[in-house]
């Protein structure tokens, strides 16, 4: 995983620090140090991040409302 991968993850989660377990929340406070400090994550560090990522941040596909706001048509 490259930097920006990193980068979005560390975007995401402190949205959902609330919601963490304590042992999630000291980690990814440690996580969190490591990035500040430009340092690279190794695999295992990664995987822990990704691992919350994927059970915290839902990604929804958006509503298409089109049909609520059309004009009705006129069948004259």
């Amino acid at each position: 995983m490259s930097y920006r991968d990193q980068k979005t993850y560390f975007e995401f989660l402190p949205r959902y620090i609330n919601k963490f377990s304590n042992e999630e929340r000291m980690d990814f406070e440690m996580l969190l140090k490591r990035h500040k400090d430009d340092e690279d994550l190794d695999k295992l560090a990664l995987g822990r991040l990704k691992t919350m990522y994927e059970k915290y941040h839902i990604n929804r596909p958006k509503k298409n409302w089109d049909h609520v706001f059309k004009k009705p048509e006129n069948k004259d």
